[in-house]
């Protein structure tokens, strides 16, 4: 799909498909033939990078031949970090990003200590010796924490 070429203009290692942005893609008519619908939820309501986002998906599809596109943002149901791909949040961490927790994701974030609280994992060094900086980081979606073992800064994706 072209739209896996298109990155997300704040994280630019994940693609809006891969960070759960493009929800569906339809054909509908038009005119005297039909135009791609592409269906796409902001990350959060205010999310700056959405008519970027709307430029650059129309873009792409332009390049690869498709003129006529109607994009559609929908608003429910909201959008989580559930839907990031699996393959996107390794993509995160590489890049020095904590991506959110997720049951059953092969990145581990959270760890839970013996008792009962849980600390973000370093994504340079996996250590869990982590302090939360600022509860906002390079874009309010993201918390700055500071890993003690390494001593390096890293921005956590907040689960929503």
């Amino acid at each position: 799909m072209w739209l896996r070429e298109v990155p997300d203009p704040e994280i630019p290692v994940i693609s809006v498909v891969d960070l759960g942005i493009v929800r569906a893609a339809r054909w509908e008519p038009y005119g005297n033939g039909e135009r791609l619908v592409v269906v796409i939820t902001p990350t959060y309501s205010g999310c700056p990078a959405m008519d970027l986002i709307t430029r650059n998906i129309e873009t792409a599809l332009h390049v690869h031949g498709i003129e006529a596109v109607r994009i559609e943002r929908q608003i429910f149901p909201p959008w989580t970090t559930d839907w990031i791909s699996p393959g996107a949040r390794e993509r995160l961490r590489a890049y020095g990003i904590a991506p959110p927790g997720e049951s059953g994701s092969a990145v581990v974030t959270l760890k839970r200590l013996s008792h009962g609280a849980t600390r973000i994992a370093c994504p340079q060094c996996g250590s869990d010796d982590t302090e939360r900086i600022s509860e906002f980081g390079s874009t309010s979606c993201k918390a700055q924490y500071r890993c003690r073992a390494c001593r390096e800064p890293f921005d956590y994706l907040k689960p929503i």
